[in-house]
C-alpha cells in the first residue's frame, strides 16, 4: 500500500495529480492550519492573452484568526469571484473544449459555494476524472487522527497499513528520515514531469492550471497526462 498527501490545493497543476497517481491513497490535509501568507490553497496559474493569468480566491480572514483549511470561507462580498468566471471565458473563448466545461465551472464561481474547501475538492475531482486518475482520495478529517509534522505522516500511513509514503523530491531537506525507517515505511521522493500540450496564447507556459491542459486538448487530456504521469521517483 502506498500513500500521500496533500492539501487542498486551488485548480492544481499536473504534478499534483502526478503524485495522487502514484499512491494508492491520496489524503487530502483539510483539518490542518490554513497558511496566513500566500498559498496554492487559494491561487493558481492560468493563460491569456497577456501570458499568466493570476487567479485568487478571496477568503474570510479578518476577525478569525488562525483557521483549519476548511473552516475557511469564501468572501462572496468581493465581487471577485464572478470576475475570474468572466476572466476565464475570455481567456479561453478559443480553447476548443472550454464550452464542455463551461457549466461546471459557473457553478463552481456560483455565490452557492461557500467553503473554499468545498470548491477546491470539487475542482481536485473533477480533473482527476478527466486525467484518468482513478486513485483513492479521503479527507484527513474522516480519519480522527490529531497529530501533526511528520508524526502525522506516519499514523496516515500506519491507519492504511502502508509500507511506503511518496513525498516531493524537495521533502527530504526537512522530513524527519529517521522517524520513517524506525515506522517500517518507505519514503519514495518523486518529481513532477511537466506536460507539454498544444496552448492558446504564444509560447509554452509549464506547469498552469490542469484546466489549461483540459480545456486546450479535451479527451486527450488523458493521453497527454498518461504519456508523462510516470514522474521520477
Amino acid at each position: 500500500m502506498i500513500v500521500s498527501t496533500n492539501r487542498p490545493y486551488f485548480a492544481p497543476f499536473p504534478g499534483f495529480f502526478q503524485k495522487a497517481h502514484l499512491c494508492d491513497i491520496f489524503v487530502i490535509l483539510d483539518n490542518v492550519q490554513f497558511p496566513q501568507g500566500t498559498t496554492w490553497i487559494t491561487r493558481n496559474r492560468f493563460k491569456n492573452d497577456q501570458g499568466t493569468l493570476w487567479m485568487t480566491i478571496p477568503v474570510r480572514k479578518k476577525g478569525l484568526g488562525l483557521q483549519r483549511i476548511d473552516d475557511v470561507r469564501i468572501c462572496h462580498a468581493s465581487r471577485r469571484v464572478p470576475k475570474h468566471l468572466k476572466s476565464l471565458k475570455q481567456a479561453y473563448a478559443n480553447a476548443p473544449y472550454f464550452p464542455e466545461h463551461l457549466q461546471f465551472v459557473r457553478n463552481l464561481f456560483s455565490a452557492e459555494v461557500n467553503k473554499l474547501i468545498d470548491l477546491n475538492m470539487a475542482i481536485i475531482r473533477h480533473l482527476m476524472l478527466n486525467l484518468g486518475v482513478n486513485t483513492r482520495v479521503i479527507r484527513l478529517s474522516e480519519l480522527n487522527i490529531k497529530s501533526t509534522g511528520d508524526q502525522l505522516l506516519i499514523d496516515i500511513c500506519r491507519y492504511f497499513d502502508a509500507s511506503a509514503y511518496v513525498a516531493p523530491d524537495a521533502a527530504g531537506k526537512y522530513l524527519n528520515i529517521d522517524i520513517f525507517n524506525k515506522a517500517g515505511i518507505k519514503l519514495q521522493y518523486f518529481k513532477p514531469r511537466p506536460c507539454v500540450y498544444p496552448q492558446l496564447w504564444g509560447e509554452f507556459i509549464p506547469d498552469l492550471s490542469a484546466f489549461d491542459l483540459l480545456f486546450n486538448c479535451g479527451p486527450k487530456a488523458r493521453d497527454i497526462f498518461i504519456s508523462h504521469r510516470r514522474a521520477e521517483i
